[in-house]
């Protein structure tokens, strides 16, 4: 079976905070157990008793932890529920001859929720039609964009990869889907699934180094012109020879640079 990039990249980053973690632990359970150091006005203690800590920030979560908020607005009462949740990545479904940015805003879109999707509204006690949209409330610093190329086809009864065309830009703007209009991102790495399906194929990748695109194909490393990078946006018609299309792409926060 074909190992899944994206699947492997969720293992890594959840992984690398488990272990990030429980170093983090050890090392607090060897300075309690340490004997306490000795100052002029008794035992130092970091912390009162009954106090709760926040929970531990890592590198990972710092560098790749977003904030999605997820509207529901009753259309009754206009009364809007909102719940937030963290991400590593944004997913996103993809079309024939589109971009990065319709992706996005295809993302952020309105849905209707009415018949049997009905929603309970809490402020009517009952369940009312509603409109639901998300939205990124805190963007990462690095922008991880995952591109659904594997879709399951119901009258094939498998997978299928989809060689869609999808345009992403060297810099990108999130000012249709952040509050935050400034939030500018430049693309730094893709990678690229090679094959013309899901069960079988290759990965490599690119990777800007020092204003210098590199191109990584297992053990073999080599220079490619910048221009070299759209020929990874999919193809145009369904079938074609070219079976290298970007996968999972990583910006980085233009905003982040000029803050450091």
């Amino acid at each position: 079976m074909h190992q899944d990039a994206h699947e492997f990249l969720n293992f890594l980053l959840n992984e690398l905070v488990d272990i990030l973690e429980k170093e983090a632990r050890t090392a607090k359970n060897e300075a309690e157990t340490s004997p306490p150091e000795k100052v002029a006005n008794g035992p130092k203690n970091p912390q009162a008793n009954g106090v709760q800590k926040e929970p531990l920030v890592t590198w990972v979560h710092k560098n790749f932890q977003g904030i999605l908020t997820n509207e529901t607005r009753c259309l009754r009462c206009e009364t809007v529920t909102a719940r937030d949740e963290t991400f590593f990545d944004l997913s996103l479904d993809i079309e024939q001859n589109s971009s990065i940015t319709s992706c996005l805003k295809n993302f952020s879109s309105t849905e209707t929720l009415n018949a049997e999707d009905k929603f309970f509204c809490d402020k009517c006690c009952s369940l009312q039609e509603a409109q639901k949209r998300m939205k990124i409330k805190k963007p990462p610093h690095i922008l991880v964009i995952h591109l659904k190329r594997f879709k399951y086809i119901e009258q094939l009864g498998r997978y299928k990869k989809l060689s869609y065309r999808v345009v992403f830009p060297l810099e990108l703007k999130l000012s249709n889907t952040v509050e935050d209009a400034d939030s500018e991102y430049s693309l730094f790495a893709v990678v690229v699934h090679v094959g013309s399906g899901p069960n079988h194929g290759h990965y490599v990748s690119l990777v800007k180094s020092h204003n210098h695109w590199l191109f990584f194909d297992d053990e073999n490393v080599e220079m490619i012109d910048e221009s070299a990078v759209q020929t990874f946006f999919g193809s145009a018609q369904e079938y074609s020879s070219n079976t290298d299309h970007g996968y999972i792409l990583f910006y980085e926060s233009l905003g982040a640079n000029k803050n450091s």
